[in-house]
């Protein structure tokens, strides 16, 4: 299943998205263009703008206020991208050298906080202020969810309840956001729009759920990152912490020195643990659990070929490979 496929019913609105995207990201500071333009145009999937489109558009929306929101909600993925990156001192990301590798960590960190306030922006013109409480307590708990991943770096003790809240904040946050402002700019009932904002948040968690299973076990050329990209930040991401509680002592001492440490010196050890206990499948049917808990939010949602699109999306977050 391909991107193409996805977002098959989306396409003009997906190329309306990418015109606001062009527009909105005017400024007549060059370093400014040219570090958004960089990081933007760098090969995302799109999948949260187009989480906006297929939520409002299986609401029946015939409106462009869905548009505006879907570059919002890019805008602000790609803000908290820069300041990831940034954080975590990464040099790749999709195959191509990072923002802050290329143009340096001031201009990211400030491009990032340009992104943010002209997503801001465009929320006041869209004159709603459900949507802005929406997307404001979103993105406040988007950094909420940044500096809990700070304080758990090389941290082996946590568990994986504390985990899933590092994910949830990160990164489910802005998916259940985007399924939650495509269903109010529709006209949503509260039930429909709960639905849609509990199948957001299931959907991004169990996107990040394999994000921890390629990180082990993906190829470099189509996850565009190296692998151990997390082991060397130390981050203790699912499979390392089923390795600590159902490993051997001396897979669980190996797995507890990478995070400790951070680098690389003993990917390959960690690499066998991993694979060893079982902890990729493990990973992989947490992330199909969540996948299930995602469609079945989507009962509440009338019948169309959008919430056929978005069921899709579940099988798409947990079967991909890159």
């Amino acid at each position: 299943m391909r991107m193409e496929q996805l977002y098959r019913l989306i396409g003009s609105d997906m190329t309306a998205v990418d015109a606001v995207i062009r527009q909105r990201l005017h400024s007549d500071v060059a370093l400014v263009r040219q570090v958004a333009e960089y990081i933007v145009h760098s090969g995302g999937k799109r999948l949260r703008p187009a989480l906006v489109l297929l939520a409002a558009g299986a609401l029946d929306y015939r409106g462009t206020h869905h548009h505006q929101l879907a570059a919002v909600i890019e805008f602000i993925h790609t803000a908290t991208l820069l300041h990831d990156d940034v954080v975590d001192a990464s040099n790749l990301r999709r195959g191509r050298q990072t923002a802050n590798a290329l143009f340096g960590n001031s201009a990211s960190v400030l491009v990032g906080d340009f992104l943010y306030s002209r997503a801001f922006q465009m929320m006041v013109a869209v004159n709603d202020m459900r949507i802005m409480q929406v997307l404001s307590d979103a993105t406040n708990i988007i950094a909420e969810g940044e500096v809990l991943q700070l304080m758990n770096c090389h941290d082996a003790d946590v568990d994986e309840e504390g985990y899933l809240q590092v994910i949830r904040y990160k990164t489910a946050k802005l998916f259940e956001a985007a399924a939650q402002v495509g269903a109010i700019v529709g006209g949503a009932d509260a039930d429909i729009e709960k639905a849609m904002a509990v199948y957001g948040m299931h959907l991004g968690t169990a996107f990040q759920l394999i994000d921890d299973v390629l990180d082990y076990s993906g190829a470099e050329l189509e996850t565009g990152k190296h692998l151990g990209d997390d082991l060397a930040e130390g981050k203790p991401t699912l499979p390392l912490i089923f390795v600590l509680q159902n490993g051997s002592p001396e897979q669980a001492a190996s797995v507890r020195r990478a995070i400790e440490d951070g680098g690389r010196d003993n990917l390959p050890e960690v690499l066998a643990a991993v694979r060893e206990t079982g902890a990729l499948e493990y990973a992989r049917r947490r992330a199909a659990a969540e996948s299930e808990l995602a469609a079945h939010a989507l009962a509440a949602v009338p019948a169309s070929q959008y919430r056929d699109s978005l069921l899709e999306l579940c099988l798409f977050a947990v079967a991909r490979t890159y």
